[in-house]
């Protein structure tokens, strides 16, 4: 059986949605600065839009992450376990509830589509169970065509293929018609994963988007502009699994003004905590 999306209750309110994922998920403070964001905010977050452009916060791709004074690159090994979680990559590790697509070449019967157990197994025909999860698809060929050619097939061609990325989710929250927590089934963009939650809720979305990712046991957020991706002047960022998208109201922008303006646009992700 595929995994289901997990939507929450949409009523449960964007101001209770937000709130969560800005502060009791996060516990977000801005490296730079002496006070939480909580602090700050109660304070007012007084200083002016000026002196927040001066943090040094400089645009770059999704997956670096950047301090409040100058951009760190992730180390290797961070950058090896990201692109391990990454859909569609060479290096993805299979996890429980995906979905595997395999076939041997002119052997029909054996060519079929697989889902992973809870436990990261899969059964298959004359094989029987073998560990999935934790592997590369191409780890579990080798050693599907090592059985397979041990006492069944001679030479066999054994293709692997993850047909769906059920157990890599994002969160979508806020200001969309259903939040939840929604599997990739592939590469996903932003944009996408707000069509999976059934789009803006248009009576009270403002078009700005904060994207929350933690890279190498550290938080980062970047903010985005629904309209200007639509419009193709800003890039449409690819997500990665465990990515937590939070759509703003109009209220809520106006009352995290100042914390909103301590979040980099288009795409440079900062250093959160």
């Amino acid at each position: 059986m595929r995994a289901q999306p997990t939507p929450i209750n949409a009523r449960q309110g964007v101001t209770r949605a937000l709130t969560i994922a800005l502060l009791l998920v996060f516990g977000i403070s801005l490296t730079g600065c002496g006070a939480s964001l909580t602090d700050q905010m109660a304070a007012g977050l007084d200083a002016p839009a000026d002196d927040q452009s001066n943090a040094s916060l400089s645009t770059a791709s999704l997956g670096t992450t950047h301090t409040t004074q100058a951009p760190v690159a992730l180390p290797e090994q961070a950058k090896a376990l990201a692109l391990t979680a990454t859909p569609g990559s060479s290096a993805y590790k299979i996890g429980p509830l995906d979905l595997l697509e395999i076939s041997v070449f002119k052997v029909p019967d054996l060519s079929k589509a697989v889902q992973v157990a809870d436990v990261g197994t899969i059964n298959y025909p004359l094989v029987g169970e073998i560990q999935a999860a934790g592997r590369t698809p191409q780890e579990v060929e080798r050693d599907l065509t090592q059985k397979l050619g041990a006492k069944y097939l001679q030479s066999p061609q054994v293709t692997v293929l993850v047909k769906e990325y059920n157990s890599q989710r994002v969160t979508v929250e806020g200001a969309v018609k259903k939040p939840g927590v929604y599997p990739l089934r592939g590469p996903t963009t932003l944009l996408q994963s707000i069509a999976m939650a059934e789009g803006l809720d248009k009576t009270s979305a403002s078009g700005d988007v904060v994207v929350f990712r933690t890279s190498a046991g550290k938080r980062t957020g970047a903010r985005f502009d629904i309209d200007a991706i639509r419009s193709g002047t800003a890039d449409n960022p690819t997500l990665v699994a465990g990515d937590v998208v939070v759509v703003t109201d109009s209220a809520l922008k106006t009352a995290f003004s100042n914390f909103m303006k301590a979040i980099p646009a288009a795409g440079a992700f900062a250093l959160l905590f």
